[in-house]
């Protein structure tokens, strides 16, 4: 039921897509030839933005044109090997790369190098602050500190005002923007968040991340909320922080069935929404009509996020989770 409502999803949106261009099918056949490559991770979340992805790439085949989907298969060496699917990406021809900027230092050479061979690059997901200075044409996604600050001011405005935001991507710049970002909200509602950081090793690691939790539940027990960086490190933490034998609130960024079912029963505070399936569709179809037809929004920084779920609004976004759109 899920991949045919998804498909069904898609078709709609990639009609839409073509004639929103003003682009006919006739038309769009005769441009052909462009490789469109979007590069991402390999997690939930990203399982999501790759539904998005695959949508916009009917508008991309539809228009005679090839998208190809390039992930990570972990995030152990995060900057290293998103170089290499750059490289790998400008070696088999890419006319367009989306991809998010998670580690500026390594990826941004890298990314001059296909600018200046006429690639067209887009930034998603992560990358905002540095786009411009790497030489993407826009920007996709979130405002991860944005996000961290309405995140903390809300746990605060709750009455947790003392909370640990678990990072296990520790080289990632958009993530430490959301641990700072958390802190910030705190701080400005009268409370605080400490960052509790683990290795990239931990992340998606189940027992590491209950663990971790618990031991500093453990050690300071006048904390009231734990909030994850991500939704695969969200169910391991509830684990910790029972284990802990605590009532510390929980709060997350990024989505699941899981954590959407917790907020909607009461059993976790909120969660931060950036709209991944919004950010693969709208990446993977800028990036291809910037190539093939010099299409580009004026608004070069388009933002799918952040957006808070809370009990308030969880039973309405749940639906999207079961079609692969949330």
């Amino acid at each position: 039921m899920k991949k045919s409502l998804t498909v069904k999803f898609a078709a709609a949106f990639a009609v839409a897509a073509l004639s929103l261009t003003g682009i006919n099918a006739t038309a769009a056949n005769a441009a052909g030839g462009n490789k469109i490559y979007v590069l991402g991770g390999g997690d939930a979340f990203f399982a999501v933005v790759k539904n998005g992805f695959e949508s916009a790439a009917l508008s991309v085949k539809a228009g005679g044109d090839t998208p190809i989907w390039l992930g990570l298969q972990n995030y152990d060496n995060i900057g290293p090997d998103m170089v290499k699917l750059i490289q790998t990406a400008v070696a088999q021809g890419a006319d367009a790369i989306a991809l998010p900027i998670w580690d500026a230092a390594a990826e941004g050479p890298e990314i001059k190098k296909a600018v200046a061979k006429g690639i067209k690059v887009i930034a998603y997901n992560a990358g905002e602050p540095v786009m411009k200075k790497y030489g993407a044409s826009a920007y996709i996604g979130t405002n991860e500190y944005t996000a961290g600050v309405k995140a903390g001011e809300y746990l605060a405005s709750m009455g947790k005002k003392n909370a640990i935001c678990v990072n296990d991507q520790p080289a990632s710049a958009n993530i430490k923007q959301r641990c700072d970002g958390l802190a910030k909200g705190e701080k400005n509602k009268g409370g605080k968040s400490t960052q509790l950081s683990l290795p990239a090793t931990a992340f998606g690691n189940a027992t590491a991340i209950a663990n971790a939790v618990k031991g500093a539940i453990t050690k300071d027990k006048t904390i009231n909320a734990v909030f994850t960086i991500s939704s695969a490190d969200c169910d391991a933490s509830v684990v910790g922080v029972k284990a802990a034998g605590s009532k510390a609130a929980i709060g997350s960024f990024d989505l699941s069935e899981n954590i959407l079912n917790r907020v909607k029963n009461g059993e976790q505070l909120v969660a931060v929404d950036q709209q991944g399936w919004l950010q693969g569709f709208l990446a993977t179809s800028t990036a291809w009509q910037y190539a093939a037809y010099g299409i580009l929004p004026a608004t070069t920084t388009i933002l799918t996020g952040p957006a808070l779920i809370t009990k308030a609004n969880a039973a309405t976004v749940i639906a999207g989770v079961k079609t692969g759109q949330r």
